[in-house]
């Protein structure tokens, strides 16, 4: 079980880094600020897949300047509410946009 976490941790690093564009040479922030933001991502992303309650594969992340974007479907509110709180407790998250549409 451990050994699926960490792959599970290890590909959802791997496509946040390679997925979340190239924000540094658009000019929408630095490169310290970018590797922060990366880190967030994955961090949300990680412990989205540890939570029972929120599918980590229904449930977009993206983060720009410390703010956290949420996406996608959930299917009832307390998983939406879940994603979020989720969001908001990691660390240099400054605040947390809830998309999320219920979707039953």
């Amino acid at each position: 079980m451990k050994y699926a976490r960490a792959i599970a941790f290890a590909a959802l690093a791997g496509i946040t880094i390679i997925g979340s564009g190239c924000a540094v040479g658009r000019g929408q922030e630095t490169a310290g600020s970018y590797v922060d933001d990366a880190a967030i991502t994955t961090s949300v992303k990680a412990k989205f897949v540890e939570d029972k309650t929120v599918s980590a594969t229904s449930i977009s992340v993206e983060t720009l300047n410390g703010t956290v974007q949420l996406s996608g479907f959930a299917k009832s509110t307390a998983e939406r509410t879940q994603a979020e709180n989720i969001a908001r407790g990691v660390k240099n998250v400054r605040s947390v946009r809830n998309d999320i549409v219920v979707r039953p």
